[in-house]
């Protein structure tokens, strides 16, 4: 019996939430005295994942499975659990994952429990701490099935090294046809750029930038900060930067460490989105706007004075700190 774990990767390289996800199972794994058998697909230095606590991982190499299919990679997931008489199923909490976990859980007939935030309180029964009325709140579930899927909300739990010695051998599931019923045509995916999913900083505009044009200071800040660009619904609906970008109830959710949220009032489906980041700061000439309420630092200025200058003043601190 072991802990499964599904570790998501991108061109051989694994994300940040399969070591975050990594580090939850081995939690659950020295609680009740098993071990983390984790799958992944396609990935390369799969034993980097013995880091994080994981024993074994199973290895998909099929062709058919190098881009993300929710049917059929939950089948895989649900051969694995069977095969590693799996009681306790962690994935992540990106859109792939809840795709196919949701897949996974009628596969199983499992209990599946989404944005956990923190280890089980408990294993026996199994309960765990989850965000609820977006993540205005938090609630502790109880999971009775034989079998249970825990979705980690991201930067939740946090990664934490625990080496152990990691075998890697090749899986091949039974697969067919009927598990493809979808296919991907094509990917569009931006490029030499953080993604929102996996940045620990986030800055995001809103239509106090007054148009696209001004939004060069959004990426500069970003860029000396390593950080992901974003922006609020209005902005995306005119147009001034792509849907892929919007972030919300309605778009992306952020979980970062740190989100800047620049000329954005924070209506109710914003701030519903981005309140599961640790730190929030806010730069608005309203001192009003409803931003500030949820903010942990608030700038009450006007953008195009205050970020030129955090922006300068960030790149003297770095070249004094290199």
């Amino acid at each position: 019996m072991s802990v499964l774990v599904y570790t998501e990767s991108e061109k051989g390289k694994f994300k940040k939430n399969a070591f975050e996800v990594a580090s939850y199972a081995k939690a659950i794994a020295d609680t009740t005295g098993t071990e983390v058998t984790a799958v992944a697909f396609h990935a390369e230095d799969a034993e980097t994942l013995g880091n994080y606590g994981v024993s074994r991982v199973l290895l998909v190499k099929e062709d058919a499975l190098d881009t993300f299919n929710a049917r059929a990679y939950a089948s895989v997931l649900a051969e694995a659990a069977r095969q590693e008489s799996a009681s306790v199923i962690v994935v992540s909490s990106s859109t792939d994952a809840k795709y196919m976990a949701g897949i996974l859980a009628g596969d199983l007939e499992a209990g599946y429990a989404t944005n956990v935030v923190a280890g089980p309180e408990s294993v026996s029964p199994l309960v765990v701490k989850r965000t609820a009325f977006s993540n205005k709140g938090f609630m502790f579930t109880e999971l009775k099935s034989e079998r249970n899927i825990i979705g980690v909300s991201s930067n939740a739990f946090g990664t934490h090294e625990s080496k152990v010695d990691c075998s890697v051998e090749t899986f091949s599931p039974n697969l067919g046809d009927d598990q493809f019923g979808t296919k991907s045509v094509e990917i569009d995916k931006v490029v030499g750029k953080a993604t929102i999913a996996d940045a620990d900083v986030v800055v995001s505009g809103g239509r106090g930038l007054k148009g696209p044009e001004n939004w060069g200071m959004i990426e500069e800040l970003a860029d000396v900060l390593g950080a992901a660009t974003a922006c609020s619904k209005p902005v995306s609906d005119l147009g001034w930067r792509p849907h892929g970008e919007h972030v919300g109830q309605t778009g992306k959710p952020v979980a970062s460490n740190l989100y800047i949220a620049i000329g954005i009032s924070g209506a109710i489906q914003h701030l519903a989105g981005v309140s599961a980041s640790k730190v929030k700061v806010v730069i608005n000439t309203d001192p009003e706007a409803p931003f500030f309420k949820a903010a942990d630092y608030g700038v009450v200025g006007d953008a195009f004075e205050v970020v030129p200058k955090l922006t300068e003043k960030l790149k003297e601190f770095k070249a004094q700190n290199a």
